[in-house]
Formats: structure tokens, sequence, C-alpha cells
């Protein structure tokens, strides 16, 4: 009889370690987020400016590029799908404005929260990795042009290791349009069935069993269910990460290739224009890295940590107005969110980058703002895309 009271009682206490266990959970729907100044203010705030920038800044490059540049090249087909991805991005701002403002008093059934769980959320990560792919594929596809016609005392590995045709083919727009259509086609069809699955399977599943565990009660937009997801998405976003750190090192390597390029052929080359040639392309190359550093390289490096510690039990309360009801993670969520905010800020950069990339751009834009130029902006446009055909577009300038 002892021994079956004392199997009872380490039974009980089992039991009892395994309720707790789970109410540690972060996903458990007992605990809410506690949204500070952060993302109640400042998180709309800049949204609701990178609507108000990106929008008209994307719409004007587009025009620019689809009807005022005499000459297209392929650089000009890559900005103009990127003008297209900002355009796209910028749209998602305000329903995100709202969310960040309101979101803490939304019902997670609502009309406007299933807006931005359903169509939001996919359309602004789509365009994120959009815009990734692009600004690498400009910058790798111009280096590996520069490296194959710029003259050194020996030739790049990287004319080695590719086929000629390579080379040729991405002097062609047709090229450019097919690359573009493929960078379309492989982030919808990986990007959007993700977030599919998580604002479907994981988030509306998490939302129905907090209800059966409430009584019926609703729960807010604003909330773990939705800011954290599941382990399944989690681990399907490893895959975009990847990719990222991949395309990330390429560029530096590209980088520091060019830099080592121009002191051989500072030394060695034959033809006076190689040098300019050379330091056109390494600026463009330094504009491109110093975007992806700054806008998409924090996020990335936060985001496999947080996912980490969202699948953690037992972590500690952070503080908040109810620390019973607090979430643990509430910080580190508002903390994702800003570097998110600043992965999404590019759309509202690019077309100052634009300008400083491209020379046929950046004459339009001025042409646009003194009129009285106009004829000699003309003709600078046209002899600039002469030149640049006559040297195989081995630039973006």
């Amino acid at each position: 009889m002892k021994r079956s009271s004392t199997w009872k009682v380490r039974a009980a206490v089992s039991d009892q370690m395994e309720n707790v266990a789970y109410t540690d959970q972060p996903h458990n729907s007992s605990l809410s987020l506690c949204p500070s100044a952060v993302t109640l203010f400042f998180i709309p705030s800049i949204y609701a400016l990178l609507f108000l920038t990106a929008l008209p800044g994307n719409a004007l490059s587009l025009w620019v590029f689809l009807r005022c540049i005499l000459s297209i090249t392929p650089v000009h087909i890559y900005l103009s799908h990127l003008s297209i991805s900002n355009l796209l991005l910028s749209l998602t701002a305000p329903f995100l404005t709202a969310y960040y403002a309101r979101g803490s008093v939304w019902d997670l059934s609502g009309v406007p929260c299933q807006i931005v769980v359903h169509g939001i959320t996919p359309v602004l990560h789509l365009n994120v990795y959009i815009g990734l792919l692009i600004l690498a594929w400009v910058a790798l596809s111009r280096f590996a042009l520069l490296i194959q016609n710029t003259h050194a005392s020996r030739p790049s590995t990287c004319t080695t290791l590719l086929p000629d045709s390579f080379f040729a083919c991405l002097k062609r727009v047709s090229f450019a349009n097919a690359v573009c259509a493929t960078v379309w086609l492989v982030s919808v069809g990986y990007i959007v069935p993700v977030c599919v699955y998580y604002s479907v399977n994981e988030a509306m599943r998490s939302r129905e069993d907090g209800e059966k565990e409430s009584g019926g009660g609703g729960e807010m937009c604003y909330s773990p269910t939705v800011e954290l997801g599941g382990s399944t998405s989690a681990i399907l976003t490893i895959s975009p990460m990847v990719v990222f750190f991949v395309l990330y090192v390429l560029v530096l390597l590209s980088y520091v290739t060019v830099l080592r390029h121009i002191r051989r052929s500072h030394r060695n080359t034959r033809i006076p224009t190689s040098q300019s040639l050379l330091t056109r392309v390494f600026r463009n190359i330094v504009v491109i890295q110093l975007v992806l550093s700054v806008c998409l390289l924090p996020y990335h490096i936060f985001k496999p940590i947080f996912m980490t510690l969202a699948h953690q039990p037992h972590l500690p309360l952070s503080p908040g107005p109810d620390v019973g009801s607090c979430h643990p993670l509430s910080v580190l969520i508002e903390v994702k969110n800003c570097l998110f905010l600043l992965a999404a800020l590019r759309g509202s950069t690019d077309p100052i980058m634009y300008f400083l990339l491209d020379r046929a751009f950046r004459h339009q834009i001025l042409r646009l703002l003194w009129p009285s130029q106009t004829n000699s902006s003309r003709q600078e446009v046209f002899w600039s895309t002469t030149d640049k055909l006559e040297a195989g577009n081995t630039v973006t300038d």
C-alpha cells in the first residue's frame, strides 16, 4: 500500500511539472505580448514614412526606366524589376502601420488581422527577398563582365571557370528579363507557400487551441500566435537565411577581388579607360554591399537566434505592466520587428542607389529637376549609353 501511494504521489508531481512546463512554453495563450512605445508609436511611424517615400520614389524610378532612358541595358531591366518589387512592398506599409498601432486590440479572427496575416505578410517577405536576389545578381553579373573585359597582368580564375556563352548572355536584355522572371517565380514558389502554411496551419490552429483552453475567449492579433509562428515554418525559413549569407559572402568576395584587380591593373594595364571602369564598378559593388550590410544583415543575424529562443521552454518572464501575463519574448519580438523594418526600409533608399549606380538614370533625374538643361542632358545620356554598349556593358554607370 505504501508503494502504491508513493507511486501515486510521484505521478501527481510529474503531471504537475508537465503542466508547469506547458505554461512556460512561448506559445501558451495565457501569456500576452506587452507592446511598448517602440511597437505602438515608433514602428508605425517609420512604416508610414516608408510609404510616403518609397511609393513616389520607386514610381518615378520605374517611369524613368521604362519611358525616359533611350537605350535599355540589362542593368535597367534589373533595376526596373527592383522598383516594381519596392512598389509592392510600399503598398504593405499602411497595413503594417495599422497592425502595430492597433494590433494589440484587434481580435485575431477579425478582418483587419486576417488581411495582415494572410495577405500582407506573404507580400512583405516576398519583396524583401526579391530585392535581395536582384541586388546580389546585379553586383555579381557586373563583376563577372568587368573581370572578363578589363586587361590585367593575368586573367582572373572567374573567366576560366565560366564559359564564354555565359558572359555573352549577361549583355543581353532578353537574358536579363529571363533572370528577373526566374527570381519572381522562385521567390513566389517558396516564400508564399511558407507564409500561407504559417498563417493557415499554425496561426489559425494555435488560435483555435487557445480559444478552447480559455473557454472561447478571443485572442488579440498582436500576439505570440502571430509573431512567433510554429516550428515547421521556423525550419522552412532556414533556407532563405542560408541563401542570404551565401549571396552576401559572394558579393563580399567580388568586392575583394575587384580591389585586387584594381591594384594589378594600375600597374600593368595598357588601356587608359580600364582604371575608370574598374573604379566605377568597384564603387557600385561597394554601394550594394553597404545596402546589404546595413539593411539586411542585422535581421538575418538576429533571426536564427530569435528562432532558437522562441522554441526553447522555461524562459524567464520579461518585465511588463502585468508580469504574470507578460510573454517572455515580448522585448525580443520588438527587436525582431525593428530589424525587419530596417530590411524593409531598403525600399525607400533604393532610388538613391539607382542615382549612384546608373549614369543614364542620374542624367534623367537631373533633367527633370533642371529642364533648362534638357538638350545637353539628352546628348550626355546618348553618348553615355553608347559608350557603355561599346564597352560591352561591363559597368552599371
